[in-house]
C-alpha cells in the first residue's frame, strides 16, 4: 500500500470521528430541540461521511469497486436534512410557543 494513501485514510476516519464525537456531544448537552437538531444534522452527518469516504478510498485502494458507501453516503446527504426538517415541524405543532417571532416583528417591551 501506498503510505500516503494509508495517511489520508486515517486522518479522514480522525476527521469524521472527531465530528461524530462533536455531534453527539451537541445532541446531548444543547438545550432546546431545535438547538439539539444541529448535532445530528451537520455535524455527525459530516463525521458519517468521513468515514464512508475513508472506507470508500480503502476500497479504492485494494481494487475493489465502493458503490455500497457511494450510495450510503448519498442516502445519508439526502435524507438527514429532511428528517430534521420533519423533526422541526413536529416540535412546532407540538409547541407553537417555541416559533420565533417573524422578522421585523417588534417583541414585548421593545420601544
Amino acid at each position: 500500500m501506498n503510505t500516503a494513501m494509508e495517511i489520508l485514510v486515517c486522518g479522514l476516519l480522525l476527521f469524521g470521528g472527531a465530528f461524530a464525537l462533536v455531534g453527539s456531544w451537541g445532541l446531548a448537552k444543547l438545550g432546546d430541540i431545535f438547538k439539539r437538531l444541529h448535532g445530528p444534522t451537520k455535524a455527525s452527518t459530516l463525521g458519517v461521511g468521513g468515514v464512508l469516504l475513508a472506507a470508500m478510498l480503502w476500497q479504492a485502494m485494494q481494487g475493489v469497486p465502493s458503490l455500497r458507501e457511494l450510495l450510503i453516503t448519498l442516502f445519508l446527504f439526502m435524507t438527514a436534512p429532511v428528517s430534521a426538517y420533519l423533526v422541526a415541524q413536529a416540535a412546532l405543532a407540538l409547541a407553537p410557543g417555541l416559533r420565533p417571532p417573524a422578522p421585523g416583528h417588534k417583541q414585548d417591551g421593545e420601544g
